[in-house]
């Protein structure tokens, strides 16, 4: 899952993705309200974490400009303004919770958790978004940069896999379970001609390849940086 931190503090938002990232969470980090507003409306994020006071666009104008235009993206308010007003402030701006600082990281990744599973029951994602590749689960169509890539139903599976886990990197033992359903490695190259592929598919018409080898541990699909 994707998460965009909003926090001007360079020490307290790096700490935060590091925890974040230890759990498994893809994140991203932005230091100004008008920057966050930006990502925010413009990537599909899982779920967003706001300080308040932060530059150029504070942080409940950030939410109610988000909510305005009708995204629906679950936010976890983080602020040292802690008393009551303040926090009835950022719910009634579209928070959907409020953790005042300082906080356990304990308590803020099982908020994070609580808020994830509440909205996973509201949204069904028919459309996975990596760069200018797009998965529609509907319509069983992978398309890039427009043109349309007809997938065999395994490869589609596997691409599907990946890019729900885009930005993270996946094991060999985690594809055969989840793609093939196999709980034991047949000790075969069915991964490897899978992705090579996907590979020829995907990446090979375009300038930026999107599928990458994590030598030693598995496969990732991002975009290039």
């Amino acid at each position: 899952m994707k998460i965009l931190i909003v926090e001007d503090d360079r020490a307290a938002s790096d700490y935060l993705a590091k925890a974040l990232a230890e759990k498994g969470y893809v994140v991203d980090q932005v230091r100004d309200g008008m920057e966050g507003l930006v990502r925010a409306s413009k990537e599909p994020y899982d779920a967003l974490l706001v300080d308040r006071m932060v530059p150029s666009l504070d942080g409940l104008a950030m939410i109610e400009t988000l909510r305005k235009a009708g995204k629906d993206t679950p936010v976890l308010i983080v602020s040292a303004l802690g008393d009551v007003d303040e926090r009835v402030r950022g719910l009634r701006a579209g928070g959907d919770d409020y953790l005042v600082k300082p906080y356990a990281m304990a308590e803020l990744l099982a908020r994070l958790e609580a808020l994830l599973r509440r909205h996973s029951g509201t949204r069904t994602i028919t459309k996975l978004v990596v760069a200018d590749l797009e998965l529609d689960l509907l319509a069983r169509r992978v398309t890039r940069a427009g043109t349309e890539i007809p997938l065999q139903a395994r490869e589609f599976k596997l691409l599907e896999f990946l890019m729900r886990h885009a930005g993270q990197v996946v094991t060999r033992t985690m594809m055969l379970e989840s793609v093939w359903d196999y709980h034991f490695d047949p000790q075969t190259n069915v991964i490897d001609v899978h992705i090579s592929r996907l590979r020829k598919k995907i990446d090979r018409a375009f300038d930026r390849p999107l599928i990458h080898t994590v030598h030693g541990a598995g496969y990732t699909i991002r975009e290039q940086t």
